[in-house]
């Protein structure tokens, strides 16, 4: 002991005997520290079931398997399946001490299951760590969370990302409320307006699990019509769940399920609540608290006990494919959710996508719509104005506006507002036939021809074919045109049009939720319309080609969808409500629009698909890398017999700071894409091939340049 401590030599004087029994006392008193456990070194394992099968949190294919780990006696209260751990990973077999393996960097994974011996000879690690007992992956979770990976060709570490939020210690300590009883079942309201609505409902309400495609009316009635097939639903003791686009939809099915049921029925589930409030709201529903979600795309696998209802507004809306590996998108989740728990289905919009009709048309759902009387009653007046009008019109020409729809603005505007719907920017034109506008395809695969800027023959975006003999085969014409491109400074000119006239705008920047009933112009692109009170008195929908200009497959089907999107938000015909196109009336989705027929458009455009090979009647897979690298892909995997490869052809380049889409080749670097096409019932197939390839490619570690691979991809050209 130093002097500065009170050495005894030296003479110094050391702590009053008093000081030092404290001292001493205190000591005594303390609890010893105790380190956390790392390797369990000499822990006595569990007497039962001393063996836990761990998914740990790796996304990498080539370890989408179950690890098995020994549970330490102290654990094995807490170390039930469905809960958090954490485990050494990564340790080799020479890293073994007094039997157990130790080493490795400690990750997070999910206890799946305790058993009583292990299929793995060697020696075992020990978990390091439950963080919570707090049960969150069951079984049902589990299993629909497999059904996705191996539907994707993704690994299920990945699929668990998506599906159970990140833990928050606060939100899991709080208790749960105590579940409300089922209430009463309700009245069909607005359902009776439909041929089967009332009939659905009580379905629902009576336990039983109809399948329906909905066609939904224009108006805003729809939000009110699932809050009362949710109710229906909870009548019968069961829960449901509702997928909505974007946050703006959640909110008006929040308060119409507000108002049918009040507070403490149904949970919230999007991004904007923030983490710890989106947790509790997971875990009530979890421990059974809440039988009814609303949520936006994640909450497709919310952990609904008793699921009865499972229900998709506005499948065609991108917002519901997820971006993060393994993409899958929220209506096929669906389908697996209601075959997995044999509940009710309900996919509802106020358009019909193909892949809707296919689901009517195999029988697997029922057509859930309205009469004619009662279509077009709900419905606005729709007018057009074609190339030959623009060509006639010299106000058009001066400002871009033609006669017509500025004749229909001035009037609408002395009744309420005005919804002008304008064409994103960065469409990218396509070539068609400059005399019936039919899309130009490649003879060999069907797929878009494009034209290239050093004026040579026109190439397939899908196969890279060269056409040099194109005709149409529609009318037989030689010549070809490129789409129009979206407009441009529209709410400037339509404010130079109409001085007096306040003009909003919603787009990126700025979405708007609602808009006053006061007479005002609203700039909107498509999908950021707000809701008007009372409706708009009229609607205008400028340069239709831009959105029928894009080089995908979609495109016709997904301008009527907006287009009716826009158009549902104005006043029936009865009320004055009236909408302009500017669009060729003699194409087939702006007859579609005029006779309000988005199911008719379905129906012809699933026959044309099934005809030439296209999704959904088809599956298909892209494959994008560097030349190199799709290359070695293609001869490496173990394609299906019926495999169809098209291409590689190349992908564009992005450019230095521009918005980098998803699966996108990184700026600057030049990459190909090859899709992959499977007859139906070769689906599965061809998913196992591609995720077996590239968990092969993944194990060797040496390989530098990625490649990936998406199934299903929302855009093929």
């Amino acid at each position: 002991m130093s002097s500065e401590n009170g050495s005894v030599s030296g003479g110094g004087e050391g702590p009053p005997p008093e000081q030092l029994a404290l001292i001493r006392d205190s000591v005594r008193k303390a609890k010893a520290p105790r380190a956390k456990p790392r390797t369990w070194r000499g822990a006595a394992l569990a007497k039962e079931l001393p063996v836990a099968r761990v998914l740990v949190d790796k996304g990498a294919l080539h370890l989408d398997r179950y690890f098995d780990y020994a549970v330490p006696e102290e654990l094995d209260a807490d170390a039930q399946p469905g809960v958090r751990v954490r485990v050494r990973f990564g340790a080799g077999r020479h890293r073994v001490r007094e039997g157990r393996r130790e080493g490795g960097g400690l990750i997070d994974g999910f206890l799946v299951e305790r058993r009583a011996e292990s299929d793995y000879s060697g020696p075992l690690a020990a978990l390091a760590q439950v963080v919570s007992p707090e049960r969150v992956l069951s079984g049902e979770l589990l299993g629909l969370a497999r059904a996705v990976a191996d539907r994707y060709a993704g690994s299920l570490a990945d699929v668990l990302q998506l599906a159970v939020p990140p833990r928050n210690a606060r939100a899991e300590q709080r208790p749960s409320p105590a579940p409300l009883p089922p209430p009463a079942a309700p009245e069909p309201a607005s359902w009776g307006r439909y041929e089967r609505g009332a009939a659905f409902l009580e379905s629902l309400a009576s336990a039983g699990a109809p399948r329906a495609v909905w066609n939904a009316l224009p108006g805003p009635e729809w939000s009110e019509e699932l809050a009362r097939a949710v109710t229906a639903t909870l009548a019968s003791g069961r829960g449901a769940l509702v997928v909505l686009p974007d946050g703006r939809a959640v909110a008006r099915v929040d308060a119409a399920l507000t108002a049918l049921l009040g507070e403490g029925r149904h949970a919230v589930l999007t991004a904007d609540a923030g983490p710890e409030k989106r947790y509790r709201e997971w875990l009530a529903v979890r421990r059974g608290s809440v039988r009814a979600v609303v949520g936006t795309r994640a909450a497709m696998f919310a952990p609904v006990q008793d699921l009865g209802l499972v229900a998709l507004w506005d499948d065609g809306d991108d917002s519901h494919s997820e971006q993060h590996a393994p993409q899958p998108h929220a209506r096929e989740v669906l389908l697996l959710r209601a075959a997995q728990d044999k509940c009710g289905f309900l996919l509802g919009s106020w358009s019909c996508t193909v892949e809707a009709a296919q689901l009517v048309e195999s029988g697997w759902a029922r057509p859930l719509v309205a009469g004619r009387e009662q279509v077009r009653a709900a419905a606005p007046l729709v007018r057009t104005v074609g190339d030959g009008d623009l060509a006639r019109d010299e106000a058009a020409r001066a400002a871009r506006l033609p006669t017509l729809a500025w004749q229909i603005v001035r009037e609408g505007l002395r009744h309420g507002p005005v919804l002008v719907q304008v064409p994103r920017r960065g469409y990218v034109p396509r070539m068609a036939c400059a005399n019936c506008r039919a899309p130009a395809r490649c003879r060999h695969c069907s797929g878009p021809l494009e034209g290239q800027e050093s004026g040579a023959a026109l190439r397939c975006g899908w196969c890279g074919r060269e056409e040099g003999a194109w005709h149409c085969p529609e009318c037989g014409a030689f010549r070809l045109r490129a789409q129009v491109v979206g407009a441009r400074r529209t709410a400037e000119e339509l404010g130079r049009a109409f001085p007096a006239v306040p003009v909003r705008t919603s787009g990126r920047e700025q979405v708007l939720d609602t808009v006053p009933g006061a007479p005002a112009l609203v700039v909107s692109t498509p999908g950021a319309e707000p809701v008007a009170e009372g409706g708009y008195a009229a609607a205008l929908m400028l340069d239709g080609w831009a959105m029928l200009g894009r080089p995908d497959l979609r495109a016709g089907e997904d301008a009527l969808r907006r287009w009716i999107g826009a158009a549902a938000l104005v006043r029936p015909q009865g009320a004055g409500g009236t909408v302009v196109i500017v669009a060729e009336p003699t194409l087939r989705p702006v007859q579609a629009l005029v006779r309000w027929d988005p199911v008719g458009h379905a129906v012809r455009e699933l026959s044309e698909r099934a005809e030439l090979g296209f999704p959904p009647v088809s599956r298909m897979a892209a494959v994008s890398g560097t030349a190199e690298a799709v290359a070695e892909f293609l001869a490496a995997v173990d394609l299906p017999r019926d495999a169809e490869v098209l291409g590689p052809v190349p992908l564009p380049v992005t450019a230095a700071g521009r918005p980098r889409r998803v699966g996108a080749p990184p700026p600057g670097e030049r990459w190909e894409r090859a899709l992959i096409r499977v007859p139906p019932g070769s689906g599965a197939a061809l998913a196992s091939a591609l995720k077996a390839a590239q968990a092969a490619r993944m194990a060797r570690g040496g390989v530098e340049a990625s490649v990936r691979v998406r199934v299903d991809p929302p855009d093929i050209g």
